[in-house]
C-alpha cells in the first residue's frame, strides 16, 4: 500500500469542524435536559398514573424503543412535509434525539423506581407524607442515583447518535465531515479526526455527568461507588 497521509486540510477546514462540534455539543445538552425531563415525566405516569395512562405511555415507549431513529428523524422531516408541514433540519433533529431518548430514559427511570425497597415508602408514609411528596423527597432521588450509571451511558449513545441528523441536513460534525470529504477527497483522514473529535466529547460528557453525580448524590461520594 502506497498511501501518502495528508491532514493540511485542518488548516483550511478547522473552523468548519469547529462549528460541527459546538453544534453536536449544543444539541446533544438540549436533548440530554429535555428528554431527561419527559422520561422522568413518562416514567412517573407509568408507576404513578391510572390504567389507561399507563398503557398510553408503554405503547409511546416500546413504539419508539422499536423503531429506528433514523426512521422517525426522516418523519418528521421528509413525512411532515409531505403533507405541508415543514419543520427545520435542526429542529427535526432535537426533536426526533429528544422523543428517542425520553423513551429509553423512561424505561431506565421506571426501573429506579420500582428498585425502591417497599419499607421506605412505608415508612413515608407513616410520616404523614402525601404522595407528591414522596414521590419528589424518597423515591426519584433515589430512583435516579440507583440508574446514574445507565443514564450516563444512555446520553453518551444519544449524543454519538447525533451523527444520524446528518441524513436530514442537520449541519452537525459528522455533516461537515461529509462537505469537507466532498472537497479534498481526504476520506481516511477526515473520518479519523472526526472519531478522535467523538471520542474526545464522550469522554468529556462523561467527565461531566460524573462530576454532577458527585455534587447530587453525596452519598454515593462517600461510599465511592463506581459510574
Amino acid at each position: 500500500m502506497n498511501y501518502e497521509f495528508d491532514f493540511s486540510f485542518l488548516t483550511t477546514y478547522w473552523r468548519a469542524l469547529f462549528d460541527g462540534m459546538l453544534l453536536t455539543l449544543r444539541m446533544s445538552l438540549t436533548t440530554i435536559v429535555l428528554g431527561f425531563v419527559v422520561g422522568v415525566a413518562l416514567a412517573v405516569a407509568r408507576t404513578q398514573g391510572g390504567p389507561l395512562l399507563r398503557k398510553a405511555v408503554g405503547f409511546y415507549v416500546e413504539a419508539l424503543r422499536n423503531t429506528p431513529l433514523v426512521v422517525q428523524a426522516f418523519w418528521l422531516f421528509f413525512g411532515l412535509a409531505a403533507i405541508q408541514v415543514r419543520v427545520p433540519a435542526l429542529a427535526a433533529a432535537v426533536i426526533a434525539l429528544v422523543i428517542n431518548v425520553s423513551a429509553y430514559t423512561a424505561e431506565i427511570v421506571r426501573a429506579g423506581i420500582e428498585s425502591v425497597p417497599r419499607g421506605q415508602l412505608e415508612a413515608a408514609s407513616c410520616l404523614g407524607m402525601s404522595r407528591w411528596k414522596m414521590l419528589r423527597l424518597v423515591i426519584l432521588p433515589q430512583a435516579v442515583e440507583r440508574m446514574y450509571p445507565a443514564l450516563i451511558s444512555q446520553f453518551v449513545l444519544m449524543m454519538l447518535a447525533t451523527s444520524i441528523m446528518s441524513q436530514i441536513s442537520a449541519e452537525e460534525l459528522t455533516a461537515v465531515g461529509y462537505v469537507i470529504q466532498s472537497e479534498t477527497f481526504r476520506g481516511f483522514e477526515i473520518y479519523l479526526v472526526i472519531a478522535v473529535v467523538y471520542l474526545a466529547m464522550s469522554w468529556l460528557l462523561r467527565l461531566t455527568m460524573a462530576g454532577l453525580a458527585n455534587a447530587a448524590f453525596p452519598r454515593r461520594r462517600r461510599l465511592k461507588t463506581p459510574l
